[in-house]
């Protein structure tokens, strides 16, 4: 193999970069050349692409976000899309393609795979930490330290003033950093996706903590949970209690930042081994962790399965909240 394409897409993770340096390096030890595309898909469609080499990939391990950017791109979903960018690697004769992104991004690669037949690794870049088939996902570390400083801090204000805090954390379809953060955070209770919130049944698990002595309260919200956002939830605790409540969403702020020394390391792992894998001839997988060790899934169950939530960690939060 001696020239291969690497995008970021999706949406940004720091550690992203920690992957890039990995996968340009380690290519530059098998003389295989990178071709980097900006923005993703769309980056790859319209050929806006950069060679790289030691030199563009030095000084960014601990920047956050991307340096090739990213970005959604709804016209690769078409199949004129896909030729598009077909049509990309063959004029730059790219013999294979590094996708780092969720599985929105190894589906696309998927696809491109299979139409093209060119060689695909993907490498598992969301803050998210859902994706089938690893144990771990570049940038959810440095988000999860994120929402823990944050509930740190909002602690300090809630005892001081006696009150409830609402703290929304990202989390669309998966709790994955709700449940670490009310975890790591000592959080009185922790709302996911994945099981089902019943207001009443919290409201009296926070009286029940009140009448134990605790003067303050904190609960970690999932944004996508049944019951609704942080803003829906206080509602409806207002409409059944007099209690001053206060409501803090943490946002986006969760994917920036520079990434933690874990993440640094697990990125810098990932796009080592996805170097190494295409060299070898393995493609239509995504490379992650499975007990801290290497491990492939095919792409195909990445996008088309669901990580399950951890039980246990469900019942250890239950356990030490109350």
């Amino acid at each position: 193999m001696k020239k291969i394409g690497l995008l970021t897409s999706g949406g940004d993770s720091s550690g992203m970069n920690a992957a890039i340096r990995a996968v340009v390096r380690t290519a530059r030890v098998y003389n295989i050349k990178v071709i980097g595309f900006k923005k993703g898909y769309c980056g790859l469609i319209k050929d806006d692409s950069v060679a790289m080499n030691s030199r563009t990939v030095g000084n960014i391990i601990n920047l956050g976000g991307t340096i090739l950017q990213t970005a959604r791109c709804p016209e690769f979903l078409e199949t004129k899309g896909i030729r598009k960018a077909a049509a990309v690697l063959e004029k730059h004769r790219l013999e294979g393609l590094i996708v780092i992104g969720g599985d929105g991004s190894m589906h696309g690669l998927s696809e491109l795979i299979e139409q093209t037949g060119i060689a695909g690794i993907g490498i598992p870049g969301t803050i998210d930490n859902d994706l089938y088939g690893t144990d771990y996902t570049i940038g959810f570390d440095t988000a999860l330290n994120v929402a823990v400083d944050a509930i740190d801090r909002l602690r300090d204000t809630a005892t001081s003033h006696e009150r409830l805090f609402l703290v929304e954390v990202m989390g669309r379809q998966a709790g994955y950093i709700a449940l670490y953060t009310g975890i790591a955070g000592g959080a009185e209770e922790v709302l996911v996706p994945e099981t089902i919130s019943h207001i009443d049944l919290l409201i009296e698990k926070l009286k029940k903590g009140h009448q134990k002595g605790k003067i303050s309260s904190i609960v970690v919200i999932a944004e996508g949970d049944d019951a609704g956002g942080a803003f829906d939830i206080e509602k409806k605790i207002r409409k059944k209690t007099a209690w001053e409540t206060r409501v803090s969403i943490l946002g986006h702020i969760q994917r920036g930042g520079k990434p933690t020394a874990i993440d640094r390391i697990n990125a810098s792992r990932l796009g080592v081994a996805a170097v190494e894998a295409i060299r070898k001839g393995i493609t239509l997988k995504m490379v992650g962790l499975d007990r801290n060790e290497i491990s492939f899934v095919h792409l195909k169950d990445v996008w088309s399965k669901k990580r399950q939530i951890s039980s246990e960690l469900l019942k250890i939060s239950e356990i030490l909240s109350t």
